[in-house]
């Protein structure tokens, strides 16, 4: 398996108090935001398993998946629901939509 799944998986723990805090105001955006995380674990687990054009595909949702929880998160700390993430969350995210940048070409 790639080695940005584990970064991921990762990605997913780290995000889990910003999930409660967003939860604790709006659930709407809380969950949003888990199936947005979810959906970039689960898209690269099926991108690693296909061939070609599919496994691009797989890789493009896996990428805008992880766009949709930068915005999820963006929301939540503009509307006040959780103080902005500490730089590790940021890096992490950072490297992960680089990486699935690469993959999806």
């Amino acid at each position: 398996m790639l080695r940005i799944y584990s970064d991921t998986v990762t990605l997913l723990s780290t995000l889990r108090p910003v999930i409660a805090g967003i939860s604790r105001q709006d659930r709407d955006l809380a969950r949003q935001l888990r199936r947005a995380a979810t959906s970039v674990l689960l898209n690269l687990a099926e991108g690693a398993g296909q061939r070609g054009g599919h496994r691009r595909e797989r890789y493009r949702t896996a990428l805008g998946s992880a766009w949709e929880v930068r915005a999820c998160i963006d929301a939540g700390v503009a509307l006040g629901y959780v103080e902005t993430p500490n730089h590790l969350l940021h890096d992490r995210l950072e490297k992960i939509t680089r990486t699935l940048h690469r993959l999806a070409r």
